[in-house]
């Protein structure tokens, strides 16, 4: 009986062993079946320089191989930004936090390392995460498994790296030869072939330079569009009714000072000047010269992110990857490519915060699939999470896009999305303002205002030499509201057009319970909140 006993005992006690074996080799099993997730992210890549999205630039063949993606996946018609500028639009995209919760208003604010919130609940779901190229949050990238990050903005050419294998940050780098867009795509297969983990699902953040300024493409690009035209928006020579007080100057007296531009309009910067097109006989002739150049540097540099997103994606399929994983590709805001006759991002204008964001996943996203929901850049986490299979974090205040990705339509989605640029009158003279922008209609308000009173007067942050000098000095106050279905160019400030009065009232009101909301009241600047006080009625 007691050897029975014994017996029994060690059978249940093989069994449990075997047991354990199993569940190991099952939850193995299930890491694998989980999708990979490549998030793919360019610096400055206006939706409208695509070809999927449409527009003027669409049939210059920029970007084949994303279109290509596009329709094997959903694309994202109405993708917003919620501050255009580098820095604070991914610490959005790392945090699912909008720039006063998270912390980062501007260039300069550090995202604090323990606020890495996307890598951080990633890696909590099982996947192995890296971050590969354009990093630009200031602190070491220490919540991913794996880094390989430029310094600040990185060069285009020969580009140098600071890598997690390569000893204690910020000295821990290594450089490499060739473009930054070839260098990037080359990291980042190396390390999908090397993981350390390659039973683990794996989470890789693959982030371009490209076609950020001043659009330093690969020299093998230099005959692409050499002899073609390029379309030109309107409102580069043309636009009477655009703007107000606070982008113009009362009677025009700030023409002149807000805005880089690409005519000489703007005597600080210019690419007139820049591209040297001033001994032409015109005006007319002298800014279409600038612009021509503007557009085939920049659109030659998208051809080289899009030949090495055809290249990755090959390499993806030849080594079994392509179906079980998830491809993001977006961009960390848009451009203004002439519009407005201005230059760079930073603008509430469409072009500006209009981002691309297609998403090819087989199992769950019908092919060749369009949405028109509002989104923006503080839903990526949020989506990206569950995704991945787990949930959004209730300190995040993006949404997860992953129900709309599957076919449903939440009838509680945002209606309007929130803007907010800080960087009053800096680098490229750009007066501080927020808004609304809804489906159909566009408020802003420019407050022109620096956050630090210590600074504001007395900064000197782009021109470095007296001649240049350029102070943060206060700008007008003033509203701007756009018609987008019926002025898709933003041709006509219609704040003061008795038609739309209504309309403007209930976006102040959603504006005001927006910022409540998302903690935007600006608690720590009283005198930005005595300025839009005074100015909220102005008519």
């Amino acid at each position: 009986m007691v050897k029975f006993i014994r017996n029994s005992v060690l059978t249940l006690k093989g069994i449990g062993v075997i047991c354990s074996l199993f569940m190991v080799q099952l939850s193995i099993a299930q890491d694998k079946k989980k999708p990979n997730i490549i998030f793919i992210m360019t610096d400055d890549h206006a939706a409208g320089a695509t070809g999927i999205y449409g527009g003027r630039l669409a049939d210059l063949g920029a970007t084949p191989n994303l279109d290509a993606l596009a329709k094997e996946g959903m694309v994202f018609e109405n993708c917003f930004v919620t501050n255009s500028i580098c820095t604070p639009s991914r610490a959005s995209i790392i945090t699912g936090q909008y720039s006063q919760t998270n912390g980062v208003l501007d260039l300069w604010n550090e995202l604090d390392a323990n606020k890495q919130y996307l890598p951080q609940e990633i890696k909590k779901l099982g996947y192995e995460t890296a971050m590969i190229g354009k990093w630009h949050l200031h602190q070491e990238p220490k919540a991913f498994d794996y880094y390989k990050v430029f310094p600040l903005q990185g060069t285009y050419f020969d580009p140098e790296f600071r890598a997690k294998d390569k000893g204690k940050w910020p000295d821990n780098t290594v450089q490499y030869k060739g473009h930054s867009s070839d260098v990037v795509t080359d990291q980042a297969l190396n390390w999908v072939h090397n993981r350390k983990n390659p039973e683990k699902p794996f989470f890789l953040m693959y982030h371009f330079k490209a076609p950020h300024d001043m659009f330093e493409f690969n020299p093998k690009y230099a005959s692409y569009l050499e002899d073609i035209k390029i379309p030109e928006p309107q409102s580069l020579y043309d636009q009477p009714h655009w703007g107000s007080e606070a982008t113009r100057g009362k009677n025009d007296s700030l023409l002149h000072v807000i805005g880089s531009s690409i005519s000489s309009r703007h005597p600080n910067r210019n690419y007139v000047d820049i591209y040297k097109t001033g001994n032409l006989p015109t005006e007319k002739e002298r800014t279409s010269a600038a612009y021509q150049e503007y557009l085939k540097r920049y659109l030659r540099c998208v051809k080289g992110v899009d030949d090495n997103l055809g290249r990755f994606f090959e390499d993806l399929k030849k080594e079994g990857l392509w179906e079980n994983t998830i491809i993001v590709y977006t961009s960390d805001q848009g451009m203004m490519l002439g519009e407005h006759d201005f230059e760079d991002k930073r603008w509430m204008y469409e072009e500006s915060i209009h981002m691309p964001f297609i998403v090819r996943y087989p199992e769950k996203i019908k092919a060749g699939s369009r949405t028109s929901y509002l989104i923006n850049n503080t839903d990526f986490a949020p989506t990206l999470i569950e995704l991945a299979g787990g949930r959004a974090p209730v300190y995040m205040q993006g949404k997860s896009l992953k129900p709309i990705m599957e076919g449903e339509r939440p009838d509680d989605w945002r209606k309007a999305t929130y803007y907010r640029y800080w960087m009053q009158m800096i680098h490229h003279d750009i007066p501080a303002h927020f808004g609304l922008r809804s489906e159909n209609y566009k408020l802003i308000f420019f407050y022109g205002r620096y956050h630090n009173l210590e600074k504001e007067g007395s900064l000197s942050m782009y021109w470095n030499d007296e001649e240049h000098s350029n102070k943060v000095e206060p700008t007008p106050a003033a509203w701007e509201f756009y018609d987008l279905k019926n002025d898709p160019g933003e041709l006509v400030n219609a704040y003061g057009n008795p038609k739309y009065q209504n309309i403007i009232q209930q976006m102040k009101a959603e504006l005001k319970s927006t910022r409540k909301e998302l903690n935007e009241e600006d608690d720590k600047y009283p005198h930005l909140q005595e300025i839009i006080v005074r100015h909220w009625n102005d008519e």
